[in-house]
């Protein structure tokens, strides 16, 4: 077995086992915070984190992707200049949290939002000033390393929250405990660096960096407006309490995403790069057997989450929490068209050509803008994520023109898993209806 693919499988179970534990925690942590915080606070934190998510993707000049992909990706000069671009955007983002939270807080009537865009807006900071070695890291495909970062700064920041919570049940918890991992973060992302960073204005580095950044901005930007419309629109024409109750049924229904995403990220991208001098044919091969795999992972945890989501959020949950129930079905099911897009659309990055993800999103959003108010008006909160569910076809067509325009289209793979996604999907929903439990959709009775 070579070097290359001992990596790559070392590196997914290491994504995997640090994914899985991470969402322990995070379940466990969701569990103890909703029974000590009103949703009203989830669906604030949720608007919060919206803005100065696209406050981040809107200035996204693929810092990290570029240091994954370079050649000189480990040359001291290549990696102060992306950190000197890193701490300045990091100011520039916090400026940005100062301009928009005014403007916000009157959008959506809510005073509060002022103060706290940008208080948590002041993370965007401290994250500018993390070191390169987390973008090193996983250029090397080190992945064990990265997760113990990942969960040690998780376990902080659950931990400060649940323990403020505790003695005093505000929206205080979330801002402190988020504020505290990237402290922790930091702090270890700087002991582990091989280099001591200084301020570096290389112009051969600076010209690369923003020669690749220029496909990332405009990518990251598209990103932002097709997946964080449904927040945004949501914020405005239904109520904050049920805001944070979407939130809650997103956060199961994201699982398989998070998971396709960060193996995508983590492991096949580095692998394209290191590997895009094969031919396409040759190359294609080795990525489409690795993905395989990642899509029935994926198909499995979508089935389970529609065919059992509701049970799930009825165990876990209070009363105030129950429409989450019948939203989570809905939700993962239509998260498949991402997925297999996001399992193989690296592809165009490391090729040079992201143009085609960027109008993906486009298309995504114009599709939300369009049908999301119009739904909700008309059939409610329950028409609203029935579109919702469906929004990933779109940008789904796109990119699989794009790969076909790259020679790299997947089509018989995608529909070789769409229907093993299908029957499992279909074998538990039966088996489910069978032992006297009805099916996961009856829920729908549910709407609050």
């Amino acid at each position: 077995m070579s070097s290359l693919k001992q990596l790559a499988i070392k590196g997914t179970m290491w994504t995997l086992i640090g994914y899985g534990g991470s969402q322990v925690l995070r379940l466990g942590s969701n569990l103890i915070l909703t029974r000590l915080l009103v949703p009203e606070l989830f669906g604030l934190m949720a608007l919060v984190n919206t803005f100065i998510t696209g406050l981040n993707l809107f200035s996204d000049i693929g810092i990290n992707p570029s240091i994954v992909r370079s050649e000189r990706g480990e040359d001291p000069d290549f990696l102060n200049t992306a950190w000197t671009l890193q701490v300045i955007r990091g100011f520039g983002l916090w400026i940005g949290c100062w301009l928009i939270a005014f403007p916000v807080s009157q959008f959506y009537d809510e005073p509060k939002l002022i103060w706290l865009i940008t208080i948590v807006g002041f993370n965007t900071i401290l994250s500018g000033f993390n070191s390169t070695s987390l973008a090193v890291l996983n250029r090397k495909i080190e992945i064990g390393k990265l997760t113990l970062i990942e969960i040690t700064t998780q376990i902080t920041s659950l931990t400060v929250m649940i323990i403020w919570a505790f003695f005093q049940p505000t929206i205080w918890a979330l801002v402190i405990g988020t504020l505290m991992s990237n402290i922790v973060k930091l702090s270890w992302s700087h002991y582990i660096s091989p280099i001591h960073h200084r301020f570096t204005w290389n112009q051969d580095c600076l010209k690369e960096l923003v020669t690749f950044g220029r496909w990332i901005f405009i990518s990251t930007a598209m990103t932002f407006l097709a997946s964080q419309a449904d927040r945004l629109i949501l914020g405005k024409l239904v109520s904050i309490e049920m805001l944070g109750v979407y939130t809650i049924a997103l956060t199961f229904a994201d699982i398989p995403k998070q998971v396709a995403g960060k193996v995508s990220d983590k492991i096949i991208f580095p692998l394209i790069s290191q590997n895009i001098f094969l031919p396409r044919k040759q190359l294609k091969a080795k990525i489409l057997d690795k993905r395989f795999y990642l899509l029935l992972i994926s198909a499995i945890l979508i089935a389970i989450l529609f065919s059992f989501g509701d049970v799930l959020i009825n165990i876990l949950y209070d009363e105030r929490y129950i429409s989450a129930s019948w939203m989570l079905p809905f939700l993962a099911l239509g998260l498949w068209p991402l997925i297999l897009s996001l399992t193989i659309d690296k592809i165009l990055f490391a090729l040079g050509n992201p143009k085609f993800v960027s109008l993906g999103n486009i298309v995504k959003f114009i599709y939300m803008i369009v049908l999301l108010p119009w739904m909700i008006k008309t059939y409610g909160i329950l028409g609203g994520i029935i579109v919702i569910a469906f929004n990933d076809i779109p940008f789904y067509l796109v990119v699989t023109y794009g790969l076909y325009k790259e020679n790299f289209v997947s089509l018989l793979q995608d529909l070789k898993t769409t229907i093993i996604l299908i029957m499992l999907s279909l074998i538990l929903s039966l088996g489910r209806f069978i032992f006297g439990f009805g099916f996961s959709l009856s829920t729908i009775t549910n709407l609050q």
